[in-house]
């Protein structure tokens, strides 16, 4: 328990039972190698605390930012509470030092495991809201995100569209997209490239620019947006 009490330290909060946030930092590939274990894994616990960051986070912005559109306001919280972002606010905290894992997990470098890591802070708000209380969790949570929202009212925080494609076309479909420069045009020094992001033969969006790397933002954020949108892809 002394790295609990560490931990526990490192984020300020004291818990009533530790055996929550225990669990909270407990892989499932620990819990394999030692079915004796007296706490379970924190996969139930991911599932709660992905709830709890999505709704602390999309309060905070609706109250923050009441001029910003329905539509902008996903993009943003889909941004910040994006897998990539929890893990480096799990690396802030040094969450991966503690967590129990598999003996063969652990020898494949699952501390430093990106999604290992994610689970883990969405594991972690679970845990002190269980423990604590709708309040706390609140308080943790944007404690965490304050830095992101004070980016997003300094006008320094941008939106990676093809990490965002990334990610919920991982979440949603199981692959990855792929781009192809489908045409270029103008001189050497103006050129223009046009750029498709697809799935498999699903044709998502095409997007252009003066660079292939605009254009491959263009065409994610085009897609990103039918996705979220509902809208369905253009074959």
């Amino acid at each position: 328990m002394s790295s609990l009490n560490k931990l526990q330290s490192s984020i300020g909060i004291k818990f009533n039972n530790p055996h929550t946030l225990q669990q909270a930092v407990t892989h499932t590939s620990y819990i394999n190698e030692n079915p004796a274990a007296n706490t379970g894994d924190n996969e139930r616990m991911e599932f709660l605390g992905d709830a709890l960051l999505n709704f602390f986070v999309a309060e905070k912005l609706f109250c923050d930012f009441p001029d910003l559109p329905e539509g902008k306001l996903t993009e943003i919280r889909v941004s910040l509470v994006r897998q990539e972002n929890l893990a480096e606010k799990a690396l802030q905290l040094k969450l991966g030092d503690y967590l129990l894992l598999g003996k063969g997990e652990d020898a494949s470098g699952g501390r430093e495991k990106r999604n290992n890591l994610a689970d883990a802070y969405e594991a972690l708000t679970a845990a002190v809201f269980l423990d604590r209380g709708f309040e706390s969790a609140r308080a943790f949570v944007l404690s965490g995100f304050a830095a992101d929202i004070q980016a997003i009212k300094d006008g320094k925080h941008s939106l990676n569209y093809k990490a965002l494609l990334q990610e919920l076309t991982q979440s949603e479909f199981k692959t990855l997209p792929e781009y192809e420069v489908i045409e270029t045009t103008g001189p050497d020094h103006d050129r223009v490239f046009c750029v498709s992001v697809s799935l498999g033969d699903v044709l998502l969006a095409v997007g252009s620019g003066k660079t292939k790397k605009t254009a491959e933002s263009e065409a994610a954020r085009i897609a990103y947006g039918k996705l979220m949108a509902g809208t369905g892809t253009n074959s």
